[in-house]
């Protein structure tokens, strides 16, 4: 039994089959999913798990070389704004329609149980060497 970090076995089983250039899309729990992404789905309640808990938690484990969020963050909800430009340096910022098509193309989807709009990111996850 893990004793640290993910203890999810779905989810710390999909992080382990992530590659380089493979993207992970974290959610709230209004955006649509498309078919196709492998989901996990974190979702309890309204707000549980939060999504900087589960970023934060991603964030720990996988090397990530560039996120895409929508642009619409940056007025609809300033505090997940805020939270990404300081973990993700790199942010590239779309329109959210875009957003929603870059997500057909992740290898993986992690649903949270946030509750306030535009708390989604497209991370690519990178290499640790």
């Amino acid at each position: 039994m893990k004793k640290a970090g993910i203890l999810n076995r779905h989810l710390s089983g999909a992080l382990a089959e992530l590659g380089h250039g493979d993207g992970v899309l974290v959610c709230d729990a209004g955006m649509p999913v498309p078919d196709g992404p492998r989901v996990v789905d974190l979702a309890f309640r309204a707000g549980v798990p939060s999504f900087a808990e589960v970023l934060d938690g991603l964030l720990a484990e996988l090397v990530v070389e560039g996120a895409t969020a929508a642009t619409e963050v940056r007025e609809a909800n300033a505090g997940c704004a805020a939270l990404l430009e300081l973990r993700l340096p790199a942010l590239e910022l779309v329109p959210h329609e875009r957003l929603k098509e870059l997500s057909a193309g992740a290898r993986l989807i992690v649903r949270t149980g946030e509750a306030r709009p535009y708390a989604n990111v497209l991370l690519r996850c990178g290499v640790f060497f």
